[in-house]
């Protein structure tokens, strides 16, 4: 594998992990479908690249350069900006940001330090003091299944517009990924199975061909290189 992958979870209300990588040789890569906004930053050739980057309903094949760096914020679901709608950036539907030379970029009428690593809470913070991003409760509410004070249809609206997708397929996303962290580690088929959820073997191989790419058998054999993936916990079924 020419990518390496390393990520830290934060205590930011709005971001839910940091992480970083760095690619080698280069080549194409399986980018899996994924519920989360990010800003990345790519380093590559002297030159440096900020992008805010929307949810992915599905898998596609991406061809990474060698001797790249890049460094996201990963929000956490709900954390959405006001001024950009989450399902106009869908599906590589990305917007790259300007870039400044002495190491800042353009947001929303105002330039912002690139963030790093270590510090990308202090950039997310001040966005979130000017109002650049927020948070809809109700998302919380219905991933953590409170939702007594909205009707399930208001809860729907509101899940659909901060972050550009349904919530159903939303769970569908995660419960993929779920299955295929667990198929990296040497989970048998059939113990992936029934770990994430799903019905039967069948029902996780049609899963994991639409929203990852590749079959159970395929990931357990190390297939394609994949984007980022970490280990999450099974949601509800379908």
């Amino acid at each position: 594998m020419f990518l390496t992958f390393q990520e830290r979870q934060s205590d930011s209300p709005f971001i839910e992990r940091v992480w970083r990588s760095w690619s080698t040789t280069g080549g194409p890569f399986l980018s899996v479908a994924a519920g989360n906004l990010e800003i990345v930053v790519t380093r590559l050739r002297g030159q440096t690249l900020v992008t805010l980057r929307g949810p992915e309903t599905k898998p596609s094949m991406v061809e990474c350069p060698p001797d790249g760096h890049w460094e996201a914020i990963r929000f956490r679901m709900g954390t959405y900006f006001p001024q950009v709608p989450t399902w106009r950036l869908l599906d590589h539907k990305n917007i790259d940001l300007p870039v400044t030379r002495d190491g800042r970029f353009w947001l929303e009428g105002r330039s912002w330090e690139i963030p790093s690593f270590d510090n990308a809470e202090y950039l997310v913070a001040d966005m979130a003091r000017q109002g650049v991003v927020a948070r809809d409760p109700a998302v919380d509410g219905a991933l953590e299944g409170d939702i007594q004070s909205l009707t399930l249809r208001s809860v729907q609206r509101h899940f659909l517009q901060a972050t550009g997708m349904t919530h159903t397929l939303f769970r569908q996303i995660e419960r993929a990924r779920h299955a295929t962290s667990l198929l990296q580690t040497g989970t048998s088929i059939l113990d992936a199975t029934y770990e994430a959820g799903y019905f039967d073997q069948a029902h996780l191989t049609r899963s994991l061909k639409g929203l990852i790419g590749q079959s159970p058998a395929k990931i357990l054999r190390e297939g394609a290189q994949l984007s980022f993936l970490y280990k999450t916990s099974p949601r509800d079924e379908d």
